[in-house]
């Protein structure tokens, strides 16, 4: 009698790599969370706090960052069909845009700073600077591991790689509605 296959077993990449996953998840789903609830006591005060952000821009880097995710999946499919080249290429071009991404924030990060908003201007800015900079974080570590994972372009390490870029680019494609859209 054979036994079924368990559904961890059906999970891409290694099983840790989705307990690191779930947990980060966790964090900003509570970060958010948090900002919501303090928002609900001043949306004028957010409101206004938002209209010194930078929508386009955002928008421009949620572009950037989608692109990413999607050269992450083509470099697993490469991979899947033994074309490593062409992984690899993938992967250091979805790291590439990676780093657009973190100049475009910087740049947000410094016409913000220019402006004298930190974060003790508002509780809005408290959250933004927590938020995204963490976000930003993730980026980094993100492109580290897309990086590392070109050079050692394996299947499952592919796997594990773009499903630690896509829960990257899940957690901005909720920040950004939240925090530069949300009225």
């Amino acid at each position: 009698m054979t036994q079924a296959p368990s559904p961890l077993a059906q999970l891409p990449g290694d099983l840790m790599i989705w307990v690191l996953i779930v947990s980060e998840l966790l964090v900003f789903g509570a970060g958010l969370a948090a900002f919501l609830a303090v928002r609900i006591g001043d949306p004028a005060g957010f409101a206004d706090a938002q209209s010194a952000l930078h929508p386009g821009r955002a928008g421009i880097n949620t572009v950037v960052l989608v692109t990413s995710g999607w050269l992450a999946a083509c470099a697993l499919a490469c991979s899947e069909a033994g074309r490593h080249k062409a992984s690899a290429l993938r992967l250091v071009l979805a790291a590439a845009l990676g780093v657009v991404f973190l100049a475009l924030k910087a740049s947000e990060f410094r016409d913000l700073a220019a402006q004298g908003i930190d974060t003790e201007t508002h509780p809005f800015f408290t959250f933004y600077y927590l938020l995204t900079g963490f976000h930003a974080a993730h980026v980094i570590a993100g492109v580290v591991i897309l990086s590392l994972v070109a050079w050692a372009n394996e299947a499952r390490n592919v796997e594990a790689g773009a499903a630690f870029w896509h829960m990257v680019d899940l957690i901005w494609i909720i920040l950004f509605p939240v925090i530069y859209l949300l009225r």
